[in-house]
């Protein structure tokens, strides 16, 4: 029988202790204990994007970590990027642009252009479309997320 170890999370802003199975993901826990339901399963192997998450600065992809590799570390999910009952520049964007169709992978979209406007507040369409390899949109929205990204992208000053 396999023993539940203890971790220690801080996910979006808050902390979280609780005992995880050593084989499950962090998306598991983010999804299944914590009611993170933002943060999409779809491929599990990490070829989609859709489970795109924030981890002590760096973007990743929740299905590949254990969450027992992410103890003592910081999370931030598409659930806490914007105080309840707002959205970020990024996520409003998307609407205006008419970037969302399914929605599916908005998410891991969302925090994948988040991540790439941190770190490059002007990023070239190259750049921006490199930044969004990692994930996957099934009903073909590119151009719009682009539209979107580069819109942000522009209202920021140099």
């Amino acid at each position: 029988m396999i023993d539940a170890l203890p971790v220690v999370l801080n996910i979006n802003g808050l902390k979280y202790e609780f005992e995880v199975l050593p084989y499950r993901s962090l998306l598991d826990v983010l999804r299944d204990e914590l009611g993170l339901t933002g943060t999409k399963e779809c491929c599990a192997v990490g070829e989609c994007g859709a489970c795109t998450v924030h981890f002590d600065g760096r973007s990743i992809n929740a299905c590949l970590m254990l969450a027992i590799e992410a103890d003592g570390g910081s999370v931030t999910t598409i659930e806490g990027i914007a105080p309840p009952g707002e959205m970020t520049r990024v996520q409003d964007a998307f609407l205006e642009h008419g970037a969302v169709q399914c929605g599916f992978c908005i998410p891991g979209m969302v925090m994948s252009a988040e991540y790439l406007l941190a770190r490059n507040p002007h990023p070239t369409e190259e750049e921006t479309r490199e930044g969004l390899s990692g994930n996957l949109c099934r009903c073909g929205g590119y151009n719009r997320m682009l539209q979107a990204i580069s819109s942000v992208s522009e209202e920021s000053t140099p």
